[in-house]
């Protein structure tokens, strides 16, 4: 950002807050999750888990460390912290150096199966009963008529023409890479400010739709509304920020009209993926539950299974459902989004970032999600099954 009057103003009043903050940027930076938990070798193993009949659990590769665990963890708890004058700024900052340093430890035992597992749960917590019995309740209702909109007939490079003519609403760059090294057919990374697109994937019309408000709609306004903040913490990310995050891009898929029961099933077969991790079930295990117990195809199956299981256990996506039924929730309340999109933030931040709103320390957006302007949804068995959420 280009230092204003107001700005250095801004930093010798809080002068402490901003080294502390700088500081942590610094060491965040190292520690993007998803950048060493997605397998190298995801193709060569689905196929040999194909090949043996779903028997044979795979064996993933992930990239090597660029940074120094215990170091790093030195340099998170070497924050003088008091030198924070104003309590509540001081109480989020502590917490999100522990959020951090529990990061710290997922990514330095991926591939340790149950050690790296436990380290999820201290990260991203592990589905409760009533979020099973949302999943299961989801999965009751009878699939939809497939309609041509659902058909994989679009290409990578389709996709990418799709999200170039998408982003052009949006006054913001669009950064579009390629990969093969994600589990999913499309994810941002905040790093990098990039929207990768899986290099083998196919896409449906519905799909493109989907991603582009989830990932565009949402993870890049957030990504861009975090940059014109004065504090890094935004765009590194609050503690527990990834359920409101993800249940805002969700409901963007709702609010856009592009939310299909389709879509609530897969979320749902993830939380109940993310369960048979406590349950100590393997890959074959879970994905024998998924695409046998519940006749799920065996490549949308795998690709659930890999979610869960891939490091070892990562129950983050079991955050998708539960973020959905709490945006949607203050949605109904008519509570405004605004606050939830200057950044990487969670809702029990709300009244820390109002607060810094107040001290100047934090900016009014300067993107905002087109979806939520106008309900375009017009699935009413969606609205029932969202109405009736535990």
């Amino acid at each position: 950002m280009i230092a204003t009057p107001h700005s250095i103003a801004l930093h010798k009043t809080h002068e402490p807050l901003f080294e502390i903050d700088g500081n942590l940027d610094r060491l965040i930076r190292k520690i993007e999750l998803l950048s060493y938990v997605n397998p190298l070798n995801i193709e060569k193993e689905k196929q040999l888990f194909f090949a043996s009949k779903y028997t044979a659990n795979p064996t993933f590769r992930y990239p090597k460390l660029k940074f120094q665990p215990y170091k790093l963890h030195r340099l998170f708890f070497s924050q003088r912290l008091e030198r924070i004058a104003d309590d509540e700024l001081r109480a989020m900052y502590e917490e999100t150096i522990y959020y951090y340093a529990n990061m710290v430890q997922c990514i330095a035992t991926i591939g340790q199966k149950r050690r790296f597992h436990y380290n999820s749960l201290r990260v991203y917590g592990s589905p409760n009963e009533k979020d099973v019995e949302n999943a299961k309740f989801i999965l009751h209702f009878a699939d939809a008529p497939r309609a041509r909109v659902m058909e994989k007939t679009f290409g990578p490079d389709d996709a990418k023409a799709y999200f170039e003519a998408f982003s052009k609403r949006y006054d913001f760059p669009l950064n579009i890479k390629f990969s093969t090294h994600i589990a999913a057919d499309a994810m941002v990374s905040n790093a990098t400010e990039t929207l990768l697109i899986k290099r083998n994937a196919k896409f449906s019309k519905n799909q493109l739709l989907t991603l582009a408000n989830h990932e565009i709609g949402v993870h890049l306004v957030t990504t861009y509304n975090a940059r014109q903040q004065p504090l890094q913490i935004f765009s590194n990310g609050f503690p527990k920020n990834v359920e409101t995050q993800e249940g805002l891009a969700v409901f963007s898929e709702y609010m856009s009209g592009a939310l299909t029961l389709k879509r609530l099933k897969e979320l749902s077969y993830r939380v109940l993926a993310s369960d048979s991790l406590i349950k100590g079930y393997s890959f074959s295990d879970t994905f024998d539950m998924i695409h046998n117990q519940y006749k799920l195809n065996r490549d949308d199956a795998f690709s659930i299974t890999l979610r869960a299981h891939r490091g070892g256990g990562l129950t983050k996506d079991r955050l998708y459902l539960s973020g959905l039924r709490k945006i949607y929730k203050r949605y109904r309340q008519g509570g405004s989004m605004e606050p939830l999109l200057s950044g990487k933030v969670s809702l029990d931040a709300e009244d820390v970032i109002e607060k810094m709103q107040q001290l100047g320390l934090a900016k009014r957006n300067k993107h905002t999600n087109l979806a939520f302007k106008e309900n375009l949804n017009t699935d009413k068995t969606l609205d029932f099954i969202l109405n009736h959420l535990k």
